[in-house]
């Protein structure tokens, strides 16, 4: 993560500070907002309020000094709804609002044809390390260590076919802070709402994954679009 980023994701009908010179409310999402990573892709992924659970994934390119959108599917939130990553507190079934970067990606499946992002096979003791006292917490283990309760991780074998495609998302990932949350991803639906993670149609996974180019440094930005929500990056 980078520090002192504010993000926010708004309503056609607000403008932010420090966002593009002028935009209007017909002004494509990135374009009103006052950060977008520094890189040439992006994600949104935009609840219509913090209770929601469902709403949109968009990912877009920047060409010639303008933002277009390159493809939209219905998404999915945490159960909760949706709480400022900062404030944060693991095991409330809320997903982090801000913007954060995507470390590399991850499947039980192959890599889809094009997928150009570092890609882990997951594989029968694959495991993503959530407990908070561990060495080890919020980190891809293989296999699991000493010092990292199985109950307090998970078992990335085991969720098919949410895991069958996934993007880390780096929300609490370079300096972990202990309880704040581990194992926030993109990846593939459930039956319904999630843990926190932001979930998509496993097509749109696979067109994402396909899509985003590391040379272009894509970026997730998460949050609202009722009002503002404005999320200084710790």
């Amino acid at each position: 993560m980078r520090h002192g980023v504010v993000v926010a994701l708004v309503s056609a009908s607000l403008l932010l500070l420090g966002a593009a010179p002028d935009p209007t409310e017909d002004s494509p999402l990135p374009e009103r907002m006052a950060d977008t990573g520094g890189g040439t892709q992006l994600i949104t992924a935009e609840a219509p309020g913090p209770d929601a659970t469902s709403g949109t994934v968009t990912w877009w390119d920047r060409r010639d000094g303008h933002w277009s959108k390159a493809g939209s599917a219905p998404a999915r939130f945490g159960a909760n709804g949706l709480v400022e990553g900062a404030s944060r507190t693991q095991g409330t079934n809320t997903t982090p609002t801000g913007l954060y970067d995507l470390p590399y990606a991850f499947g039980i499946q192959p890599p889809p044809t094009g997928t150009t992002a570092a890609y882990r096979r997951v594989h029968q003791d694959s495991w993503w390390c959530e407990d908070s006292v561990s060495r080890s917490y919020n980190r891809w283990t293989q296999p699991l260590p000493a010092d990292c309760r199985a109950s307090e991780s998970e078992h990335l074998i085991t969720y098919d076919p949410q895991y069958a495609y996934a993007f880390v998302i780096g929300f609490n990932y370079d300096e972990p802070v202990p309880g704040r949350g581990a194992g926030i991803f993109l990846h593939v639906n459930g039956r319904g709402a999630t843990a926190g993670c932001v979930s998509v149609p496993e097509d749109a996974m696979r067109r994402i994954l396909a899509w985003a180019e590391p040379g272009r440094r894509p970026h997730i930005a998460i949050g609202t679009a009722k009002g503002a929500t404005a999320i200084t990056r710790y």
